[in-house]
């Protein structure tokens, strides 16, 4: 059997991780998704358990629509995290996820080696496949700079970029991750897997319960 946990040698690479949560869920009934929960704890939780495995230099999470709610309950994961997650707050999230990774990618301030970029309504995101990736990226060659997820023909999430590649698009005003990935498709490594926990979400109530979700509750 695999081991969920990082590698020694995945283990030197700085890792920052930057989880977008700024959506309105309003297929949801604007109810947000990263505080969905399964087994008494929301995926937010979830999602962060996971990352503590990798010790990240830098953990941000981009909040939005329903950001008091999810500020509130990342200040009280902070008190038991041995790394703690950074808020920055997307002040117009209505102009969508765009304007939410531009702005976690300004917001970076660690030295890192890798970029995890990953979504907040993911449920069966976690380390194993967390470490699949960086796996994926200690095999790739020269002028690979993003590892994507591929499911099926699918593209999947999260994504792992370079610090090359994030420094790439800061260099070019109002540039995102998705764009610079199209028009550089040189730089893409695709991970094929049969792992379907990257093109899982969340975005309609059959979802929660396919997922065996309930919603937040205090």
């Amino acid at each position: 059997m695999t081991s969920s946990s990082p590698s020694a040698q995945d283990s030197k690479l700085r890792l920052a991780v930057l989880l977008l949560a700024a959506g309105e869920g309003s297929r949801l009934g604007a109810h947000p998704k990263a505080l969905l929960q399964r087994d008494g704890k929301t995926l937010l939780e979830r999602f962060s358990s996971a990352i503590q495995e990798f010790s990240p230099v830098e953990y941000i999470v981009v909040t939005g629509f329903h950001a008091p709610l999810i500020e509130s309950e990342v200040a009280k994961m902070n008190a038991s995290l041995d790394h703690p997650i950074k808020t920055i707050r997307n002040i117009s999230p209505e102009e969508g996820q765009p304007s939410s990774v531009r702005l976690g990618l300004e917001s970076l301030r660690a030295d890192f080696d890798v970029l995890l970029v990953a979504l907040s309504d993911q449920p069966e995101v976690g380390a194993r496949e967390i470490q699949e990736l960086l796996d994926e990226y200690a095999k790739r060659e020269d002028g690979q700079e993003i590892i994507l997820p591929m499911v099926d023909g699918r593209r999947g999430n999260p994504i792992l970029f370079s610090y090359q590649a994030v420094s790439d698009v800061l260099a070019n005003p109002g540039m995102v991750c998705r764009t610079h990935m199209d028009i550089h498709p040189n730089e893409l490594r695709f991970m094929h897997t049969s792992n379907q926990a990257f093109v899982m979400d969340v975005d309609t109530p059959e979802d929660i319960q396919r997922h065996k979700l309930n919603l937040f509750s205090s």
